[in-house]
Parts: structure tokens; C-alpha cells; sequence
């Protein structure tokens, strides 16, 4: 929106910048402008009637035959004004005399500079040039005037976005982990009542397997003293099929062993996965850590992804067992996802007559390793013989390992990175190629 100040000599008009919300990226050019500009050669008192129409103006641009020569402020023209004689030089002689007075050192910006690198640039002038408007170069190689007083509200406004930028995903990450927290002692608490009657089923297969033994030896013993049983009893071990009875019986209680223990194994890594860390790292064993993992995702792997564990020896490692959990789930995940990906993808190229080139397989590899003199790491290799990934991706993970370049969205990926890099002290790295798979290591210190 443009607003004539009347001024004959020159079109004078103050621009009302962009409607745009203010942000980190901003520039001058989205504030508002003065461009009134006036001939050097004018009179004081054609600039004043201006000045008195309109009190926001900051000041005057200067130019001679249409380019630019200078500005003066309403500031300084005031204080010329109440010199001796300044009345009469304001209102008889032209703006050149006055500028010649009031020459100043002038801050020139384009008008794509940031408004915060503006800001800092206006804070370095010297004390008694604070106050002064700044100059601003358009788009349109013309030139207006920024009051230090917008520029000051707008710098504020951008800083109280900036600190918003940058607390609000610490605020949310709070939140998260809360909700986490709470979740985990939720599921924990529920992994616990599961726990419980499996532990009553599992202490009593042992009674149970030994009862239906000595029923089996007892039944046995009376068809050895009475080789001649009452019809009834022959009628009803026909009926029942008890032949049949004591040959399964046996295969139906370690069938009832097996899925009780797998239940139990089940239910004790859920619960191990939702543990809630200590302030302090304990010792643990990463190699059950991992294998609870497997069990957990083992119904999304079934009989599609091969799994190969290469486990070295390794020491009880001192770390936040909860956190890790979270970190080894992230990275088995995603490479699940990948495989079955690809093993969709194989399975129809095989349902028209061709051979899958290779079964989609992931490879666990843990050792202790030394990278310099007195320094021992273990290290846990995540590997897949998936697709891979392209440069371009490979390169926005990485950009979300950074905290200056904060992705709009946390990824899994990121989470891990600064678990074992910010919380254990360790090394976060992977490795890409297309067409031959994608390998992440973690590397832990050994303390």
C-alpha cells in the first residue's frame, strides 16, 4: 500500500512492506519503507510541511537530477534548527547547506539483507548514531528509509520466533519421553500380570507331567493284574481312545513346555525393552539386549528374512540398557522393513519363472575392537543385503545427525544418532551402496 506525501517537487511514498509472517529467513525489504525523496536544491520549509503531515517519517532522501546523494533524519534537522540563525538558514537556504552541516556516516543495506544481520549491523554504529534511520536499497535500485524503531520490533519478534525454533523440540522431546516413560511402566505393568499366570502354568507342567506319568503306570498296572476287565471299562477306553490318549499326551505337555516358555521369554523381553533407565549407566549384556529384540520382531521376520548372528566375546558393557533397546529396535526395524520390501518385490518376479537372486538376510556382528593405543570399543554391525540407499538420502540422514539443521520431523535414525553419541559417548556410523545393502556400527567404549 503507497501513500502520496503531496509533495510536488518529487512523488514521495512509504511502502507497507510484506504481509508475510516475520521468520529467521526475513529481509529488509519486508518491513516498512519511506521513500521520500526530495531534490538536494529544495527548501527546508517544503521538506517541513511534510514532516508536519506525516510524524512517522524518519528523514529525508537526498538526491540531485534523480540519483542518490544522501540522507538527512527529522533528528538532526531538528537539532540544526534550534542552532543560532538555523531558522533562518532552514527556511531560505536549500537542503544542500543543511547536509553539508549534517553530513553523517550513513548505514546502506540492500534490501536482502536479514533483518537480524541488519539488526547487529545498526548495534555497531557509534553511540550518537543509533537513533539514525537506515537506507535501504530496493529491488528497484531506489532507495528508502527504514526507522531503527521497526527494525528493533521486528528483530524482537524474529528472536522470540528463533527461541521457539529452538525450545519447542526440546519441549516436545520432554513431552515424548514422558509419554514414553508413562507408556513403558503401563506396558511393564501389563508384561507383569502376563508374567504371572505363566509362571503359575510353568511351575505346575512339572506336577502335571509327573501326575499323568503315574496315572499312565497305574492304569498300566491294573491291565496287568486284570487282564480281563468289565465291559463298561473296555467300552469307555474305546470311546475316550485312550491308546491314542497315552501316545499324545506326552507330545501335548511339551507342546504346552514350549509355548510357555516361549511366552515367557516373550513377556521377559517386553519388559526388558520397556525399562526405565537410572541416572547412572550399569553393565549389561548387549547380546541378550539384541536377542530380546529378534524375539520381539520375530513375527514380522517369520520364514522371509534370514538372521545371522556372528557374536564375538564381549564384556558387560556399562551403558543405559533402556535407551539401547530403543536404538537396536530402531535399526532392525528399519532394515525389516526394507527386506520385506524387497521380498514382496522378488516374490512377484518369481511368480512369472524367475529365480530371486539372493535371500533377503540380515547379519549381526559384535566384537571388541581397538581404534588407538589404550582405547577398546565394542562394536555392534547392523548389516542388510537390501536395495541400499541413494546419495541423496544418505546425505539427509546425516543433515539430521546435526542439531544446527534440525529436521521439521525427528526420525529414528536422528534419535539413535544422539543416544549413542550425546548419552554413551560413542560413535554412530553407517554405510550405504545401491544394489548391495546398508551396514550400521555402533561403536561403545569399553571403560
Amino acid at each position: 500500500m503507497l501513500h502520496d506525501f503531496g509533495l510536488e517537487i518529487s512523488p514521495s511514498f512509504v511502502s507497507s512492506g510484506s504481509d508475510r509472517d516475520l521468520n529467521l529467513q526475513s529481509t529488509l525489504q519486508e518491513l516498512e519503507l519511506y521513500t521520500f525523496q526530495v531534490e538536494i536544491d529544495c527548501t527546508g520549509k517544503e521538506v517541513a510541511k511534510v514532516f508536519q503531515k506525516h510524524p512517522l517519517l524518519p528523514g529525508v532522501i537526498l538526491v540531485e537530477k534523480g540519483n542518490y546523494v544522501g540522507m538527512i533524519s527529522r533528528r538532526r534537522l531538528l537539532e540544526l534548527l534550534i542552532l543560532p540563525y538555523g531558522q533562518e538558514l532552514f527556511f531560505q537556504q536549500s537542503l544542500a547547506v543543511f547536509y553539508s552541516y549534517a553530513r553523517t556516516s550513513i548505514l546502506l543495506l540492500p534490501g536482502t539483507t536479514p533483518i537480524l544481520t541488519a539488526m547487529q549491523l545498526a548495534m555497531r554504529r557509534s553511540p550518537e548514531l543509533l537513533a539514525e534511520p537506515i537506507v535501504v536499497k530496493t529491488e528497484f535500485d531506489t532507495y528508502a528509509l527504514l526507522d531503527v524503531q521497526d527494525l528493533n520490533i521486528a528483530s524482537w519478534q524474529i528472536r522470540g520466533i528463533e527461541t521457539q525454533v529452538r525450545y519447542e523440540p526440546n519441549q516436545v522431546q520432554m513431552i515424548q519421553n514422558d509419554k514414553m516413560a508413562s507408556l513403558g511402566r503401563l506396558v511393564d505393568g501389563i508384561a507383569h500380570e502376563i508374567l504371572d499366570p505363566v509362571g503359575f502354568i510353568w511351575g505346575n507342567l512339572t506336577y502335571i507331567s509327573k501326575y499323568s506319568q503315574d496315572l499312565l503306570k497305574l492304569i498300566a498296572a491294573y491291565e496287568k493284574n486284570l487282564p480281563h476287565p468289565p465291559r463298561e471299562i473296555i467300552n469307555l477306553k474305546e470311546e475316550m481312545e485312550f491308546d491314542y490318549i497315552e501316545q499324545d499326551l506326552s507330545r501335548v505337555l511339551a507342546s504346552i513346555y514350549t509355548g510357555a516358555e516361549r511366552l515367557k521369554k516373550l513377556v521377559t523381553s517386553l519388559q526388558n525393552f520397556c525399562h526405565i533407565d537410572e541416572v547412572y549407566p550399569k553393565p549389561a549384556d548387549l547380546h541378550r539386549c539384541l536377542d530380546h529384540i529378534l524375539l520381539l520382531i520375530n513375527s514380522r521376520i517369520k520364514k522371509e528374512i534370514q538372521v545371522i548372528r556372528n557374536y564375538g566375546h564381549l564384556p558387560p558393557v556399562y551403558c543405559f540398557i533402556g535407551q539401547l533397546y530403543q536404538v537396536f529396535m530402531n535399526i532392525l526395524s528399519q532394515a525389516v522393513d526394507v527386506l520385506l520390501d524387497e521380498a514382496v518385490r522378488l516374490q512377484f518376479y518369481s511368480s512369472f519363472g524367475e529365480r530371486p537372486k539372493k535371500i533377503p538376510r540380515i547379519e549381526i556382528t559384535t566384537a571388541v575392537v581397538s581404534q588407538a593405543v589404550d582405547s577398546r570399543w565394542v562394536s555392534i554391525r547392523i548389516a542388510d543385503n537390501g536395495p541400499g540407499m541413494s546419495e541423496e538420502f544418505q546425505q539427509q540422514i546425516i543433515e539430521s545427525f546435526s542439531t544446527e539443521k534440525r529436521a521439521d520431523k525427528e526420525t529414528s535414525l536422528a534419535v539413535s544418532y544422539r543416544i549413542i553419541t550425546a548419552k554413551h559417548g560413542g560413535k554412530f556410523n553407517f554405510r550405504s551402496q545401491l544394489g548391495v545393502g546398508t551396514e550400521f556400527e555402533i561403536l561403545l567404549p569399553l571403560v
